[in-house]
């Protein structure tokens, strides 16, 4: 698995204007190819009266899932640009919908790829981009008398607490980098005189 990968903020739309041609760039999120496909036939849909709806995605923090469709575009004008912009700037788990209204003026190839390629990378400007880390998760388990200076101490370090259960003792869900879970083991034994249990999960990404 990748240490980290780089992915769009939030969803939104851009729009650029080249030699009267609107250019509207759709970006989100997209946690599935499935879910990709889905967020370009809602835009598709949106802008069924569009002249192209091209589109990209880049999913996998490996990028291991790469498409791009023209949608109409002269070969390797649109789709193939908005994937190398992707690209160029490491994103992952992402899709790009650019819609164009067709102004008037013929932008020939070149001036086509600059500004499908161009669309893309000003609404990443636009809409920002975050960095996703691979945490390992765990799992703590405490007494009601120290689970909530744990709670405290476990915030107040910046760890990732992802969810807490109250029973006959209280469960604690962290997100731990690999590098420090010796370390935060000794930190819990300490903390809790040994009375912790501490139990290693399995492999997921959160915010830096």
């Amino acid at each position: 698995m990748q240490d980290e990968y780089r992915t769009v903020a939030r969803a939104g739309v851009h729009e650029t204007e080249v030699n009267r041609s609107r250019f509207l760039c759709a970006l989100a999120p997209a946690a599935s190819e499935q879910e990709a496909q889905d967020f370009v036939a809602a835009v598709r849909k949106e802008h069924a009266d569009a002249t192209h709806n091209c589109w990209a995605y880049v999913i996998g923090a490996d990028a291991s899932v790469q498409k791009a469709s023209d949608d109409g575009e002269p070969g390797g004008t649109a789709g193939v640009p908005m994937l190398q912009m992707l690209l160029r700037r490491d994103m992952r788990y992402v899709v790009a919908v650019v819609t164009r209204y067709y102004g008037g003026v013929k932008l020939g190839a070149g001036g086509l790829i600059r500004a499908y390629g161009g669309a893309v990378g000003e609404a990443l400007d636009a809409l920002g981009t975050r960095t996703r880390r691979r945490f390992r998760l765990a799992t703590v388990t405490v007494d009601h008398q120290r689970a909530g200076k744990v709670q405290n101490d476990l915030r107040a370090t910046g760890r990732e607490v992802r969810d807490v259960r109250y029973g006959e003792a209280v469960t604690i869900d962290i997100g731990l980098p690999d590098t420090e879970v010796d370390a935060f083991r000794a930190w819990l034994a300490d903390v809790t005189s040994g009375t912790a249990g501490f139990e290693l999960g399995g492999e997921a990404y959160g915010d830096v």
